[in-house]
């Protein structure tokens, strides 16, 4: 059997992003969206339960076989950490594991808007990071922590399932309590923290109901408090938080959204063409008065026309984003016109700015069109 910290360090060394362990074939490694296979052996059952069994307690083992599911961290030579879920598939042992960078990243160095900088000089409020799987809302909320944590004097509880970068103390006071270790769930540890003295929380997803009503109670009640959700824009995070409570309740937590919420950044991940890596475009929404006008009165469908009209305030929808990254020369036409939400207009869009703006194009770029 090839040792997994083997593996996990070849991945490393190959700049994955992701590496997936299934019965039948070798491992395979994610690197800038694409799927590559691993020069190792095809894995078999017993390789996989053996890998599992060397990097788990003998308890955590028994709970993934009962449960047949089990998020966890890890950590090989080197120090660098991964993102764990084990599971089922086919009656097979599986696994993936997520790549976590050493280094907590900064927020100038993610190609962010500059009004997210801003939203760590918060006094209080909800800040949501929401999008897809794998679409850097990890990396921004620990960049927004680390922001806090270069200038400000604060006390910080995160909740984390599992914990992803390790932070340090510098100016604030951390406490990071990973869920099935620390705690045994996001609303027990949620149901505690106000007791704990935090000045800023951070929650690493909103899951349900329960995790929603407490993350709310504690941005009402004066904390600053981060967390994410799976939504792939403003209004659709909006319409999820008030679609998890009964009719009968809806009334008053809008009105309690309404009053907390600080802004939402909706982030979708983007292939570099300039360097290897990724880009994230980014659609930002700050909570006006306007904004809270349309929570409260449940003119949720306003509230695009109104990030769209906003751009001043530094509000943004995806496709003004997506624009930008393109004229910049971070990523490829074809990826910017098919991601986007109206491709025709945006078309025209990318159009009109090649006419108008000097695109900064990839050196490799400008090569080939001297080629051509």
């Amino acid at each position: 059997m090839v040792n997994i910290k083997t593996i996990l360090s070849t991945a490393i060394e190959n700049h994955a992003s992701d590496v997936h362990i299934n019965v039948g074939i070798p491992p395979i490694l994610r690197r800038n969206t694409e799927l590559i296979d691993m020069d190792f052996p095809v894995v078999s059952d017993k390789d996989v339960e053996e890998m599992l069994n060397s990097i788990l307690e003998p308890d955590r083992f028994k709970e993934f076989k009962q449960n047949r599911d089990l998020d966890f961290s890890t950590s090989i030579d080197g120090g660098h950490r991964f993102r764990v879920n084990a599971h089922y598939q086919r009656e097979t042992m599986a696994i993936s594991f997520r790549v976590i960078p050493n280094e907590i990243p900064l927020i100038d160095d993610l190609h962010l808007p500059p009004i997210v900088k801003e939203l760590t000089d918060l006094p209080r409020g909800l800040v949501l990071v929401t999008g897809h799987t794998g679409s850097g809302k990890s990396t921004t909320l620990a960049a927004l922590i680390g922001s806090i944590n270069t200038k400000y004097r604060k006390r910080i509880i995160t909740l984390e399932d599992p914990i992803e970068y390790a932070l340090e103390n510098q100016e604030s006071m951390i406490e990071q309590r990973e869920i099935g270790s620390d705690c045994p769930a996001f609303a027990s540890g949620l149901k505690h923290i106000l007791r704990q003295d935090p000045d800023i929380i951070m929650v690493g997803e909103m899951r349900d109901l329960e995790t929603i009503s407490f993350t709310m109670t504690a941005a009402e009640t004066g904390h600053l408090v981060f967390s994410t959700l799976h939504t792939i824009n403003a209004s659709q995070t909006i319409e999820r938080i008030i679609d998890v409570y009964s009719a009968a309740q809806q009334g008053q937590i809008r009105t309690m959204l309404a009053n907390t919420l600080q802004a939402v950044i909706s982030q979708t991940l983007f292939k570099r063409i300039d360097e290897p890596g990724m880009v994230p475009c980014t659609e930002i929404l700050l909570c006006t008065s306007a904004v809270r006008n349309c929570i409260r009165e449940n003119r949720i469908y306003e509230i695009p026309n109104i990030i769209e009209t906003s751009r001043r305030l530094g509000m943004q929808n995806l496709d003004y984003s997506i624009a930008e990254m393109y004229s910049k020369g971070y990523i490829d036409r074809d990826d910017a016109v098919m991601r986007s939400s109206n491709p025709a207009k945006m078309e025209k869009t990318l159009v009109h700015r090649d006419n108008s703006v000097e695109i900064v194009q990839p050196p490799e770029l400008v090569k080939a069109k001297r080629k051509r």
